[in-house]
């Protein structure tokens, strides 16, 4: 696979999961990686975030595959430091054709158990999963334009972006998501710079499959809320989400945008 040769892709939160997912396969399909990871935990996330050891695993495969990887301890909050990374990317890369806002975090409650944990919990999310998504796209954008290449940005969002959800914080930065990504994509589309939102159903990362959102997910049953996918699977892999991303990122995709794009399983078209 090359349609992505000679090409330079920034991916957020890189460290393990679908980062690193993500960041293999534009590494397979021919892609140079700009990359970030926070590299430490939060308070009020139920699961530890990756490590500097896991980012250092994700450079290992993405050089085994013979391509280039900058990758650096970086916190999405912090717009000035993540500038800082792409444009040292950029300089030792040579362009910026694609940026993936991929980080993000899960507090897998409705409520805390007290309200500065509850405060916590929701400055942590939003700041992250909606704040994090402009800074990585306001980083990127300068590098895709000056390019005059066009580019193709691509948000992660949830079905929680799409339906109502309990996780109040999650949801509400996941449905921003789709507004960062509208706002862009008409701002966008005439240097031919695509943005679209991909939308997975849960899947098989720490996020997901951890002690304290399986306590979230048993809550939500016993109140009569039940997330099923229409297809038989209940957790998608990492890579059917790259597979996605890689196509947007492709030529293939290049008037596909302002979308929003369920892998989903069915999970969204789901009535019951």
């Amino acid at each position: 696979m090359s349609r992505l040769e000679g090409k330079v892709a920034f991916i957020t939160g890189i460290g393990r999961g679908q980062g690193r997912s993500h960041a293999v396969r534009l590494a397979e399909e021919g892609a140079d990686i700009i990359g970030v990871d926070i590299c430490r935990d939060f308070d009020s996330a139920p699961y530890p975030m990756s490590s500097k050891e896991d980012l250092a695993e994700t450079v290992r495969q993405v050089e085994a595959l013979g391509r280039r990887v900058v990758a650096r301890v970086a916190d999405v909050r912090d717009a000035v430091g993540l500038r800082s990374a792409v444009e040292e990317g950029v300089d030792q890369l040579g362009r910026l054709d694609f940026a993936v806002a991929n980080a993000g975090i899960s507090t897998a409650q409705f409520r805390m158990t007290t309200l500065e944990e509850d405060i916590q919990a929701w400055n942590d999310v939003i700041d992250v999963n909606l704040t994090g998504v402009w800074n990585t796209a306001q980083a990127a954008i300068p590098y895709i334009l000056a390019g005059g290449r066009g580019g193709s940005i691509i948000l992660i969002g949830s079905t929680a972006g799409l339906r109502g959800a309990g996780a109040g914080p999650y949801t509400a930065a996941k449905h921003g998501v789709v507004g960062i990504m509208r706002g862009l994509a008409n701002e966008l589309a005439e240097d031919n710079i695509r943005v679209n939102v991909v939308h997975p159903t849960a899947v098989n990362t720490m996020m997901a499959v951890n002690p304290g959102m399986q306590a979230f997910l048993a809550s939500q049953v016993a109140n009569g809320i039940h997330s099923r996918n229409a297809m038989p699977v209940e957790l998608l892999e990492p890579a059917d989400i790259s597979a996605t991303v890689a196509f947007l990122c492709s030529d293939e995709s290049r008037y596909i945008t302002g979308t929003n794009v369920p892998v989903d399983a069915g999970f969204v078209n789901r009535v019951d």
